[in-house]
């Protein structure tokens, strides 16, 4: 059934997913801050500083009035920035109603507060009837989606039957969602797979060769799972889309702009130059230095993750933090493994088993 949707963030995943939508015969409304990029999409149905070279439905308009793309939909969609989720809630909260069913696809926890993107997001909207929010999350680059090459994502939300209704809305023959009720593994896999990316890219960067990338990529999981489940979530999450899958695309393709933000700090390139030149956000830089207060918080050891921190935020030789790293007390993997994954993880890998 065709649905009316918003989708706020013009950036190129908010857009490659308005796409989506669009071809599925959905009326689609994206909001912009500037006027220029909403005249563009509207004219030309392009989105030329995010997505060169695609085109665009034509069915899909822009507006700057975040009341006119709020106005008549059944979904809100938010695609913007960590740092943009509270502000555009607060601009969004007036035009929300009781039907909305609100969805993110954004990747990031805050610094200071350690919120997930969900938790900002109700924290905002102050909300009293318990709406469900529903994440997508999973190894999804928006340049292949517009290709309409093949493409799997996970819909996670506490409210299945709200998962349900935007796996119904996004589903077509490029584009498989399944659903998922892990809220917090999906949204912490998401998150904490830039900040591996950032140190593949990094170690790319300093010339190291695939060994250390598998490494880092395997150790890095372990770190991701085990963060994500002291937090609550489920092992199994990690070993999905929202986990594995999202790490593996992040960390070894061309289109990953954490990898490349990683791979100009190990040439020998500062922080600063390095988002200049990007021209997009970096999630994964702010994600680290969220995560890395968390694990103090939490007493989680995370030393790829905290060896990411010395090199972002106090200057740290990028190669003197790789030797640390390979120096560390040695360590049994098999045992550290079934710590991490615990009783839970065994019993369920052993029911799927049968």
């Amino acid at each position: 059934m065709k649905q009316n949707i918003m989708v706020a963030g013009a950036g190129s995943w908010g857009t490659a997913l308005a796409a989506v939508l669009a071809d599925n015969g959905h009326q689609v409304k994206i909001w912009t801050r500037r006027q220029e990029q909403a005249s563009e999409i509207n004219h030309s149905h392009t989105n030329e500083a995010y997505l060169p070279g695609f085109s665009l439905p034509s069915s899909i308009q822009a507006s700057t009035d975040i009341r006119v793309c709020a106005e008549g939909t059944q979904y809100i969609l938010l695609v913007v920035p960590t740092k943009a989720i509270r502000d555009t809630m607060k601009r969004l909260k007036p035009f929300i109603q009781k039907h909305h069913i609100l969805i993110h696809a954004s990747k990031g926890i805050e610094p200071g507060t350690s919120k997930r993107i969900s938790e900002m997001m109700d924290e905002e909207l102050n909300d009293e009837q318990g709406r469900a929010t529903v994440v997508l999350s999973g190894p999804s680059h928006a340049e292949e989606v517009c290709e309409k090459q093949p493409t799997t994502i996970t819909a996670s939300s506490h409210v299945i039957d709200a998962a349900s209704e935007v796996q119904e809305l996004l589903m077509n023959q490029h584009f498989r969602v399944y659903t998922n009720e892990d809220l917090i593994g999906v949204e912490m896999g998401g998150a904490l797979k830039n900040v591996i990316a950032l140190g593949i890219g990094l170690t790319d960067g300093l010339g190291y060769g695939d060994n250390a990338k598998a490494a880092l990529m395997t150790r890095g999981l372990a770190e991701i799972a085990r963060l994500g489940i002291k937090l609550g979530a489920n092992p199994l999450t990690f070993t999905g889309l929202s986990g594995l899958g999202d790490l593996i695309v992040t960390c070894t393709s061309k289109h990953s702009r954490n990898w490349r933000a990683g791979y100009k700090l190990g040439t020998g390139k500062e922080l600063d130059a390095v988002l200049e030149e990007m021209n997009m956000v970096v999630e994964g830089v702010r994600t680290t230095k969220a995560v890395h207060e968390l694990s103090k918080q939490l007493d989680v050891e995370m030393p790829i993750t905290e060896a990411l921190f010395h090199v972002l935020f106090e200057g740290k030789d990028p190669k003197e933090a790789a030797n640390q790293l390979m120096g560390r007390v040695k360590k049994h993997e098999v045992e550290n493994v079934s710590l991490l994954l615990g009783h839970e993880f065994h019993e369920k890998w052993q029911e799927c088993s049968e």
